[in-house]
């Protein structure tokens, strides 16, 4: 009989329920945090959006955080965005792709077989990496943007490495 290859690593429902524990405020990381940059471009700004946690295996619990406050974070950074017909295309594809990765990883958290799971993985991968290219696209289109959305930027990246080793193993 095969056994589900995601039980050994789901929680509990109280586990899962975010209602179970305070969720706080994000907090600023700390600037000797070594993080992946906007085309190579070093950065001496803290990134907010999660602690600098221990190096090692990422607690499922953290990582739906994680994805939910970048959401969060996305919505902030759309909003400071000035409307115009241009800008407004490109809002509405970074807000969509910037929150659908924390939908995502919560369909993938629920999923009931490991091909879903990965499925699911795989579709937080590509919203990670549509967030990147629409930020990227939101920079050229608002220049004096360009700080905050390489911030935002950095972070979805490290999103979709973290989603592309789930999705391998």
């Amino acid at each position: 009989m095969k056994t589900n290859p995601k039980s050994e690593i789901r929680r509990s429902k109280e586990g899962r329920n975010p209602k179970s524990e305070g969720l706080g405020e994000p907090r600023i990381l700390g600037s000797g945090s070594s993080l992946l940059t906007w085309q190579d471009q070093p950065s001496s700004e803290p990134l907010v959006l999660r602690d600098d946690g221990p190096k090692g295996r990422l607690d499922p619990q953290e990582l739906g955080e994680r994805t939910a406050l970048f959401g969060e974070k996305v919505i902030e950074f759309a909003k400071s965005i000035p409307r115009n017909p241009v800008n407004d295309r490109l809002i509405t594809q970074l807000v969509g792709a910037g929150t659908s990765v924390g939908a995502n990883y919560c369909e993938a958290d629920d999923a009931v077989s490991g091909k879903e799971f990965k499925q699911k993985i795989g579709t937080c991968r590509k919203e990670s990496k549509e967030t990147m290219f629409f930020l990227r696209m939101l920079a050229k289109a608002e220049p004096y943007l360009a700080t905050d959305a390489r911030a935002l930027w950095r972070e979805a990246k490290e999103l979709n490495l973290i989603f592309g080793a789930i999705w391998r193993k």
